[in-house]
């Protein structure tokens, strides 16, 4: 009777375990990691990004008329397509070169682009840039008063084919987008004096340019004459010789 009344006695007299030594120990415990997302992979796209628009340059001196796009995809509208200088420092018309004008230039791209632009709007001035340039007419052509001929003829004649054009696609202009352009099979220098030229220069007589009307119907239209300056083509007779 006396044992159970020490053992009694020393239960109570035992101190009770504390709450920062239960904290103490549950904190020592090995915490469980919690479970993390696993980082994504850096995306990779393979796939080829689209031009700006649909429009596919062919310009080919051996086009054959199938309309299927070049091996590499042309360049974006305007990419790299700073109109040139035709001067130097000093104000004086950078010569000419003999090299045959790529078709599927930047530049040729950005002005057929202006041109198409031109007969959806029927608005001969969009285009202007695209023309040949009046300074280089000057040096080119061995007659009086060159810039007024240029004025008053030649471009004359480009806004009056633009106007035409324009009638052409009727209600479906607006809206109308560059397809594509195919050269002629027969690409040819013209040797100074050959027709009243001071100047040798390319030619390209009656490509095609087929264009995309506002209800999607491709549309086929002449351009009877490109002429190079410097290694591009511009425009000189857009429908017609006049």
């Amino acid at each position: 009777m006396r044992s159970a009344a020490l053992l009694l006695l020393f239960a109570a007299c035992k101190p009770a375990t504390s709450v920062s030594e239960t904290a103490t120990a549950t904190s020592s415990a090995t915490p469980t990691p919690s479970a993390t997302a696993a980082p994504s992979a850096t995306s990779t796209s393979t796939s080829t990004p689209t031009a700006t628009g649909s429009a596919t340059v062919i310009a080919s001196a051996t086009a054959t008329g199938s309309g299927s796009p070049l091996p590499n995809p042309p360049p974006q509208a305007g990419e790299g397509a700073e109109e040139p200088a035709l001067v130097d420092g000093e104000g004086k018309l950078l010569p000419q070169s003999e090299d045959q004008p790529a078709g599927d230039s930047p530049l040729f791209r950005r002005h057929l682009e202006q041109l198409v632009a031109a007969i959806a709007a029927d608005d001969p001035e969009r285009a202007r840039a695209a023309f040949f340039p009046v300074k280089a007419y000057e040096a080119v052509k061995n007659i009086k008063q060159p810039a007024k001929d240029w004025e008053q003829r030649l471009f004359r004649a480009f806004a009056k084919a633009v106007h035409e054009y324009h009638k052409k696609l009727g209600e479906r202009a607006a809206g109308t987008k560059l397809a594509r352009l195919e050269l002629p099979k027969k690409i040819t220098w013209m040797k100074p004096g050959s027709e009243g030229n001071g100047i040798g220069y390319w030619r390209a007589v009656r490509s095609h340019l087929f264009v995309t009307d506002g209800a999607g119907r491709e549309r086929d239209l002449e351009l009877t004459s490109l002429i190079s300056w410097r290694g591009e083509w511009y425009v000189v007779h857009l429908h017609g010789f006049k």
